[in-house]
């Protein structure tokens, strides 16, 4: 008997998206050489250039087209539903076939801090009729503002506020590391509605849909990473930003259930991510290694060359068991807070030592841009801090264990 006979049901559904991913997403790849080279891609701000920019959005709109863009965003915002195994199993699918080359892919599904989500469950019958039919099409985006200067892992400690002005709030606040926040045409920003309650951790933070057009919203700069010419991320500020009833997500006062929400996405993405681009890294390795000859012979033949890649391999394939527990979890309507940290945890350290160990295989070659390990290498180092830190997991199962919550 299958331990996850659900995964059978998605097989089609996986095997569609490497479809897309060779019809729309490798052939734009193609036709475009200049997405390999970051000097044309980004412009001396950091910013993407239009066209690149355009690009995005196409895979976007082709995809939500294809079924694929929204297919895990809930039945009653215009999405499949397909839930949480499938959305794991879907980025799985796209960072395997893509990998950190084929980087367009990575939009084919949306993200839940880009796109439309679960997260949204809880808009507005006018942001249901206005702002969320864009996102699900693809053709407009948005991004996920809680992270502040001072409020990053404890994101109860913002100090963003909405404060209370006729039937309206007026916001005012700064974000910090927002992913797609230079680019997104709305912002689902947490603010602080009651300062009491906030104060005593007992609530008082709320969520609110922000069109990025709106007077008193810029953004003050792009984050610049790694060395690295551009970026996604972005300081975003708000002054004096005027809220309307119809933009309050979910129930006042009740804001930081929902930023919860996200970050668990986030880390079943990030899962998503390690297994994924491990993958592909290690299955890159092994080719390398059985054509590679020195001392005349495959180094493939020599145990400090393959062992390491066999134990990845076993280390990701533990990584996607737990992954997909945990998703079936999620999907049942269990929190799952210890089983989800765990998962990330797993995930996201088997795939930075599968591609550290695959750049290795390869020697000087593995660190050039020709083979894109190093993208997947800085994106995985990334997400050691993104969505809870590796410090910040094992708090959260450490508390859970002191909680009584021992089982595996």
């Amino acid at each position: 008997m299958a331990i996850f006979p659900e995964a059978d049901d998605l097989k089609p559904i996986c095997e569609g998206i490497s479809d897309f991913i060779d019809a729309e997403v490798i052939s734009r790849h193609e036709k475009y050489p200049d997405l390999g080279n970051p000097a044309k891609v980004y412009d001396e701000t950091g910013a993407y250039r239009p066209w690149v920019k355009d690009l995005i959005r196409e895979v976007r709109v082709a995809s939500a087209q294809a079924g694929y863009y929204a297919m895990n965003v809930p039945e009653e915002l215009g999405g499949s539903g397909l839930g949480f195994l499938a959305h794991f199993l879907g980025f799985e699918r796209i960072f395997h076939r893509c990998g950190g080359k084929y980087w367009l892919g990575h939009s084919m599904i949306a993200h839940w801090a880009k796109g439309p989500s679960l997260i949204l469950s809880q808009s507005s019958a006018k942001a249901r009729e206005e702002i969320i039919p864009q996102l699900v099409s693809g053709e407009k985006s948005m991004c996920f503002a809680l992270s502040e200067p001072g409020a990053g892992s404890d994101a109860t400690q913002i100090k963003t506020s909405a404060k209370k002005d006729g039937d309206g709030w007026i916001l005012n606040g700064e974000k910090i590391w927002i992913t797609n926040g230079p680019y997104a045409e709305y912002a689902v920003v947490f603010a602080v509605t009651d300062q009491d309650a906030a104060r005593k951790r007992q609530g008082g933070i709320s969520a609110f849909m922000v069109p990025t057009s709106s007077p008193g919203f810029r953004v003050e700069s792009l984050i610049n990473m790694w060395g690295q010419v551009g970026t996604d991320e972005g300081i975003l500020v708000f002054e004096d930003v005027r809220l309307e009833q119809h933009q309050l997500l979910g129930e006042l006062g009740k804001g930081f259930r929902i930023a919860m929400l996200g970050v668990g996405m986030g880390r079943l993405y990030n899962a998503a991510w390690g297994v994924g681009a491990g993958r592909w890294a290690i299955e890159m390795a092994v080719e390398h290694a059985k054509q590679r000859e020195t001392f005349g012979k495959p180094i493939a033949s020599y145990q400090s060359v393959l062992f390491p890649l066999a134990e990845s391999m076993t280390e990701l394939h533990g990584a996607k068991l737990a992954a997909m527990n945990v998703a079936q979890l999620l999907d049942s309507g269990d929190r799952a807070p210890k089983e989800l940290a765990m998962a990330k945890l797993l995930a996201v350290d088997a795939g930075l030592k599968a591609v550290d160990r695959a750049m290795q295989v390869h020697g000087a070659m593995g660190f050039t841009n020709e083979m894109h390990l190093t993208e997947a290498f800085i994106y995985l180092r990334k997400v050691c801090v993104a969505d809870g830190s590796r410090e910040i997991l094992m708090r959260t199962i450490g508390k859970e264990l002191l909680d009584g919550s021992l089982e595996i």
